[in-house]
């Protein structure tokens, strides 16, 4: 069973920092592939950041590149989002999750497919004010 806790959300101005963890149990991040994505309100959930399991590769949406990044600590088995330079359009709900393949490595456009991600977080919610 694998269990995936988000938090570190909060309200933040423009131009703030916050960092989101995700903590996970039942499935090892040096394994799997993993993954931030958002919700904001009214529109689709959305790809921002995907680390390859081997650690060697991230990616991210390129709204976000430049001011966000992937990070994992494998003692524990945590990965964490540093947000900087937040925007108004941050403002979403944020998930972790989990790809479903061992040891996979895939292009851009695999971490970015909602559907490959097997197991989410329950989301923590990202606010940020002009």
């Amino acid at each position: 069973q694998v269990e995936l806790v988000d938090s570190g959300g909060g309200l933040v101005q423009a131009g703030g920092s916050l960092r989101l963890s995700c903590a996970a149990s039942g499935r090892t991040f040096s394994t799997y592939n993993m993954g931030w994505l958002r919700q904001a309100p009214g529109k689709e959930r959305e790809f921002v950041a995907a680390r390859v399991w081997s650690g060697s590769t991230t990616y991210y949406a390129d709204s976000v590149k430049g001011r966000f990044t992937i990070s994992t600590d494998n003692t524990k088995n945590t990965v964490y989002l540093e947000m900087n330079s937040l925007k108004p359009e941050d403002t979403a709900v944020y998930y972790c999750a989990v790809s479903g393949r061992k040891f996979y490595t895939g292009t851009y456009a695999y971490y970015t497919r909602l559907t490959e991600y097997n197991y989410w977080g329950q989301g923590t919610q990202v606010t940020v004010s002009s």
